[in-house]
């Protein structure tokens, strides 16, 4: 209550005291669920409070987000703001990138608040107006990784944004956006549904897709399947056959 998020981690305790990483925007829809399903008014307060708080302290000025906010547990102020899978503290992880964008997305959808809305177009177009954002739609690992072209693609990143880019899209009161971030994400899954990114049956381990990054500062999952590339690849393709019917 104090710091008015759910904290993340445990690890790195030397590190941060109350580490929260912008991935814990996905885990918002969880607490409506069960707000919608039980009633207690504490999962939707609890939610609204981390989305704010959030939305308060994770983003820079061109609504690019940290990685990792860490709080004083006691006075709730800000001590650290750091990456951990990005390249660098001030740069753009994309799947960071991609929870920010979703993340708020959803948070319009289950509050109707503006302010989460416009926070959600404001990171799409951080995204899709990037300077390092390939002409196939898919970003690289992070958007300021130094060895653009030559740095590896993520494609979990990309399935995330068109994702939540189609749903954006039924939200904006503006047909100009709303045709842009479907055009951007009907691209997307043009590239990822493509041999490049998608993989033969009963290859790449059983996932569906390829050339996904987890952790490249640590050289973990480097060009490599993650199952959230799969699943919101599968979940942008449901949309996007949803809009066209």
């Amino acid at each position: 209550p104090k710091v008015g998020c759910i904290r993340s981690w445990d690890h790195n305790r030397d590190k941060w005291q109350y580490p929260v990483i912008i991935d814990n925007m996905m885990n918002l829809e969880l607490l409506f669920w069960a707000f919608r399903t039980n009633g207690d008014s504490i999962f939707y307060q609890v939610a609204v409070d981390h989305a704010r708080t959030t939305m308060k302290n994770h983003f820079r000025k061109d609504y690019s987000s940290y990685h990792v906010i860490d709080y004083d547990t006691l006075t709730g102020a800000v001590l650290h703001k750091n990456t951990h899978q990005g390249y660098s503290d001030a740069s753009a992880w994309s799947r960071g990138q991609a929870w920010g964008l979703y993340g708020y997305t959803m948070m319009y959808r289950e509050t109707q608040n503006e302010k989460y809305l416009q926070q959600a177009i404001n990171i799409a177009k951080f995204i899709l107006h990037h300077p390092n954002l390939p002409e196939d739609k898919i970003p690289y690992w992070d958007f300021d990784a130094p060895n653009i072209p030559d740095e590896p693609r993520d494609a979990s990143a990309g399935a995330i944004i068109a994702s939540a880019l189609l749903e954006l899209g039924q939200y904006v009161n503006d047909d100009k956006l709303s045709k842009e971030y479907q055009s951007v994400a009907a691209q997307q899954l043009r590239t990822l549904s493509s041999d490049e990114y998608l993989a033969a049956p009963q290859t790449n381990g059983g996932f569906i897709l390829k050339h996904s990054v987890g952790n490249k500062p640590r050289n973990s999952e480097v060009d490599a399947p993650l199952t959230y590339a799969d699943y919101y690849y599968v979940e942008a393709l449901l949309r996007y056959k949803k809009l066209l019917q």
